[in-house]
């Protein structure tokens, strides 16, 4: 097994290697407006420092949010290509789930991550391996009551004491967590869900409204 795992969903364009055993390279830079341009020379550096080829590559992972539309179809794009340009299955993992993983928790807790708009992504969680309820995007102080008295991971978190006065690393994710977790939910028999968006809102760009189509006569 070497599983290319890497994940564009929030501010980090992150890549990692991992054999089935442990992560063997890994690369994470924080660039909000640069996924496109930081993705790919990632995963050469990854690949470079592995010593290894991209044609060994026998699984793809990659985070599927949610996170904002232009940044999370970079990773998913990417993901695909590499997918059909190998022959390899492509895994989704949810990126909360990925933050959740690396936090290590053993108590109920709360992930949120940066939605912009004064708005977060996030799910609460009873341990870092079990989710409890499905990713949602809201103002935090909609939330305050659902998460109060929880600690609280991830940059959503960070960025909104009020909310989340029990705020912690880490604040972004990274594609060694989600190897490991997939390698460990595929290890246990756990299919793993399709690498499809989670957007959980309609994309900034838009076609105006009343919008007059002209055609030659």
């Amino acid at each position: 097994m070497l599983l290319l795992a890497l994940d564009t969903a929030t501010p980090a364009v992150t890549v990692a290697l991992h054999d089935g055993t442990s992560v063997v390279a890994s690369s994470s830079q924080v660039d909000a407006r640069r996924h496109g341009e930081l993705l790919l020379p990632a995963v050469d550096r990854v690949l470079a420092e592995a010593g290894t080829r991209l044609d060994s590559v026998t699984g793809i992972v990659v985070g599927v949010g949610p996170g904002p539309y232009t940044g999370l179809r970079v990773g998913l794009m990417t993901a695909d290509t590499f997918g059909l340009a190998l022959g390899v299955p492509v895994h989704g993992v949810c990126t909360l789930d990925g933050l959740a993983y690396a936090s290590d928790l053993t108590v109920p807790f709360v992930v949120a991550t940066d939605a912009r708009r004064k708005e977060v992504y996030w799910a609460r969680y009873d341990d870092s391996r079990t989710r409890v309820t499905e990713p949602a995007v809201d103002r935090p102080r909609d939330i305050a009551e659902a998460v109060a008295d929880l600690p609280a991971i991830g940059a959503g978190a960070l960025l909104y004491p009020d909310t989340f006065p029990q705020a912690r690393e880490p604040e972004h994710v990274t594609a060694a967590a989600l190897a490991s977790l997939a390698v460990e939910k595929l290890a246990a028999g756990e299919e793993l869900p399709a690498p499809r968006p989670l957007y959980l809102r309609r994309p900034d760009a838009q076609v105006p409204k009343n919008y007059k189509v002209v055609t030659p006569k």
